[in-house]
């Protein structure tokens, strides 16, 4: 798949933007053989043909009628309207034969596409301010390539004989760096942004937010393979003092021995060597890769980091790590102000946009580092942290897409920041906030610890 040129000058038009978006989208469904658009490869997760015709409907559904369009299919658009929560409303129970056909959805989605195409040109000649300004198309694009991500690790979960297989994984042998903690001394973490400078942002990024964080200290690196198997060989998965209770329940009735991502090879028990541990790559099993970051739940990680004696960073500390300055101020990104290019030597700043399948080791992209040397903050892995996922003060539902973020201030979901190899550039904004429930394996998260 043809990574697309984001030019640092002169960004490329939001329908330019809107046909990369879409040539990502249907990569990854071309990874899929028709059958396969009916597994369930995620209990707590639709169906892939519910995807198929999902980032279709809601293109429609949030452009047709400022674009004076009427619908042609409404049974179409309520159906795939809305994803749901991983976990939130209980598992899904539809069948295979409660969907429409293959190629229904697909004609359903060619449909939309070719009626929206139609009208995109007069698109800022319209009454309707949030698409005349271009507003309405970039949540259209950044809702595409959210759900990009959703579908990688989506069929990630597939076996290998119901995909589409592209060239196997390589093995990486190289050790896992000595992890080591940097201090971070008191200054101010500034948590979102602020209005008015058109459309920047979800609606959980604004108000700017500014906290004074105290000193502390972090891991330099995210918590490796290697690292993490220490926690496994020390029985940290049969030891429920390390556990919240209800990540010790979940633990326990789903008999976990180790993190989603591994496997311990056939007759092998989980106190044999490390090279009797597999990692699941996207298109095979490895041997375990000691210096890739171990992805884990906010459960696996939070046990790790009290085995450890540590805790899991806050959004503000973790902000101060990634963005902050010895001096006092603060950087866009870690590694400056510099947005980033899809060129050399950008791509040494970190594992994001599309640029590999699988994790790299956490030391591979130094030019990436922070001003206070943390290493492997964006991309490579969304990064757990232990505050809750909650409104920043001054927040306001987005008139076009009011439950976005406002039906999951609940106390059940966690912030995560950063991003996997999966997130395009458009989402390294330091303002983006990502979040998922505490029990839920499947995303690309990996974490680091820090000490007050």
């Amino acid at each position: 798949m043809a990574t697309p040129q984001l030019a640092l000058r002169r960004p490329p038009s939001p329908f330019t933007r809107m046909a990369e978006a879409r040539a990502r989208t249907d990569a990854l469904f071309d990874l899929l053989p028709p059958a396969s658009f009916y597994e369930r490869p995620i209990p707590e997760r639709h169906r892939p043909i519910f995807y198929l015709g999902h980032l279709e409907a809601f293109d429609w559904n949030l452009l047709h009628a400022a674009l004076g369009l009427e619908s042609r299919e409404p049974t179409f658009d309520q159906l795939f309207a809305f994803g749901i929560d991983p976990v939130g409303g209980g598992l899904p129970v539809d069948t295979p034969g409660d969907w429409p056909s293959l190629g229904q959805v697909e004609q359903y989605g060619r449909q939309v596409r070719a009626l929206l195409d139609e009208q995109f040109p007069r698109s800022t000649d319209v009454s309707d301010p949030l698409l005349a300004d271009g507003t309405l198309l970039q949540v259209a694009i950044e809702h595409r390539l959210m759900h990009a991500e959703t579908l990688a690790y989506l069929i990630h979960n597939l076996a290998l004989e119901k995909r589409r297989g592209l060239p196997g994984p390589t093995a990486d042998f190289r050790p896992a760096p000595k992890q080591r903690q940097a201090t971070i001394s008191v200054g101010t973490a500034t948590l979102g942004r602020s209005r008015g400078a058109g459309w920047l942002g979800w609606d959980n990024e604004f108000e700017r937010q500014q906290i004074i964080v105290p000193e502390f200290s972090i891991d330099v690196f995210p918590v490796t393979n290697a690292q993490y198997l220490k926690f496994v060989q020390a029985g940290g998965y049969e030891d429920a003092r390390y556990w919240k209770p209800e990540d010790w329940d979940w633990r326990s009735r789903e008999r976990l021995e180790h993190p989603h991502f591994w496997i311990l090879r056939s007759g092998s028990r989980a106190t044999d060597r490390d090279t009797r541990w597999g990692h699941r790559a996207m298109f095979g099993t490895i041997p375990l890769p000691a210096a890739w970051p171990v992805y884990v739940s906010h459960a696996e990680a939070s046990a790790f980091a009290c085995w450890a004696g540590k805790k899991l960073p806050s959004e503000a500390q973790w902000h101060r790590a990634a963005y902050g300055t010895p001096i006092g101020g603060e950087r866009m990104y870690p590694w400056g102000d510099a947005p980033w290019g899809d060129a050399e030597p950008e791509r040494a700043r970190g594992n994001f946009h599309h640029g590999h399948w699988d994790p790299t080791p956490v030391d591979a992209h130094l030019a990436g580092s922070s001003a206070f040397g943390v290493c492997d903050l964006v991309g490579n892995g969304w990064e757990w942290t232990s505050t809750p996922f909650a409104p920043l003060p001054g927040f306001e539902p987005l008139p076009y897409y009011r439950g976005y973020s406002a039906a999951f201030f609940d106390g059940k979901h966690f912030v995560l920041k950063g991003g996997s190899s999966r997130t395009d550039a458009c989402m390294l904004r330091r303002s983006f906030r990502n979040w998922f429930q505490p029990r839920y394996p499947y995303v690309y998260a990996k974490f680091r610890c820090v000490e007050e």
